[in-house]
């Protein structure tokens, strides 16, 4: 009798699993980090400053750590990494548990695990692909999509409780021993991966590989469309964060505890378009379409979100949570379906030094601009400009985006 095929295999199991536990620390310290700066500085300048230079590692090391996972084993990379990271989370949190606040000593703990995160980034999603079942992609990028905002939603309001009552070590300590169990979750991961490399660093090979990418990349002129919209869209969305967290904070009717609700929402409207995107199967001729209509819809909804009164925010995040899961979902899974194993480590190392210049860039402005504009009104320019950036990359390039989000996967 013939064995039924599913998604849910020994090998997608454990990696999702992993990815829960690591992301549940990982949500409560992004939470954390995110108003400890805030708190001690009151400045959205210094939040930019401190998100940018923590970045840095994104620029610079996913082009040079690429050719090298192409042609090597992922799962060494990944399981070792998570391990590194927990070790370094749980000696941090006996530092500040000493030491308090120190805005060098915090700058320089998140840039170390910035670097490491990098790196664990790039074999993360060149390896994900490999551990689907062929003919599951979009079912399986939907789960993949769903996990980060679902455990946003169930941790965000216990770490701003933790947050509150026991400080910042605590959630320190959460993500440590968070990374540790994840890394023993992957560890069991049975996988066999393709080599395409001798097994040993070769530069000429390294040279020739890198090369390899990029002469993929001039041949696609619709990824070049999509690496170059993408980083704009992602890179506006994290610069402007640091505003909604600004506006909560300053604003005495609102704060921390309502702006953890905000996020609640958010999921539910996640949860719900990852049912459907799950259950139903979006026809490949519409998936362009569709996406297209999300980033206009997205844009709008920010220009107009602190505007709004609350209950309206909340309506506002629902709907936008529900078209973002998605937009992502059908992005990802054509992308990475589209690229060749041999190239989509180094292809998705040039989206994240993209995205991670642009997002740099974004976050100092928005930060800077923060300190001498409502933020209100900041918000609203920076969603009007990535309209514009919307049709000029991606409307006005359709016919050679299309093919990637409509192919047969």
């Amino acid at each position: 009798m013939k064995q039924k095929q599913t998604l849910w295999t020994k090998n997608f199991t454990i990696i999702t699993l992993g990815t829960i536990i690591s992301c549940i620390g990982g949500v409560a310290m992004n939470f954390a980090l995110s108003f400890v700066v805030f708190d001690n500085s009151k400045s959205t300048l210094l939040m930019g400053i401190f998100s940018a230079i923590s970045m840095i590692p994104t620029v610079i090391l996913p082009i040079v750590i690429s050719p090298y996972l192409d042609r090597f084993k992922r799962k060494p990379v990944i399981v070792g990494l998570d391990f590194l990271n927990g070790l370094l989370y749980l000696c941090f949190g006996f530092f500040i548990l000493k030491a308090g606040f120190d805005f060098q000593i915090y700058l320089l703990f998140s840039f170390s695990t910035s670097a490491i995160g990098t790196i664990y980034q790039q074999a993360y999603t060149s390896y994900y692909p490999n551990l689907i079942p062929k003919g599951f992609a979009q079912k399986g990028y939907t789960v993949s999509s769903m996990i980060y905002p679902s455990v946003s939603v169930l941790i965000t309001p216990v770490a701003a409780f933790l947050y509150k009552q026991y400080g910042m070590a605590f959630i320190v300590y959460l993500e440590g021993i968070s990374l540790l169990v994840a890394s023993f979750f992957e560890s069991r991961i049975d996988h066999v991966e393709e080599v395409h490399g001798e097994g040993k660093f070769n530069w000429n090979a390294y040279k020739n590989n890198f090369l390899e990418g990029i002469r993929f990349l001039k041949k696609e002129k619709g990824l070049q469309k999509i690496y170059m919209y993408m980083p704009i869209t992602q890179g506006i969305s994290e610069g402007t964060s640091s505003l909604v967290i600004a506006y909560f904070q300053t604003t005495p009717t609102l704060g921390i505890a309502m702006y953890s609700m905000f996020t609640v929402v958010e999921f539910i409207g996640r949860t719900v378009g990852g049912i459907v995107h799950y259950k139903v199967e979006i026809p490949k001729e519409k998936r362009f379409m569709i996406s297209m209509l999300v980033y206009y819809s997205y844009a709008v909804m920010d220009a107009v979100l602190l505007f709004s009164a609350y209950p309206l925010m909340l309506v506002n995040r629902a709907v936008c949570g529900f078209l973002g899961i998605n937009s992502a979902t059908l992005r990802e899974s054509s992308v990475q379906n589209y690229i060749p194993d041999e190239n989509r480590a180094k292809l998705n190392a040039f989206f994240n030094v993209a995205y991670s210049m642009v997002s740099i860039v974004f976050r100092l402005l928005v930060g800077a601009l923060g300190e001498v504009m409502d933020y209100r009104i900041c918000l609203a320019i920076f969603a009007l400009f990535q309209i514009c950036c919307c049709y000029w990359i991606m409307q006005r390039n359709k016919e050679c985006i299309k093919p990637i989000y409509n192919q047969t996967y």
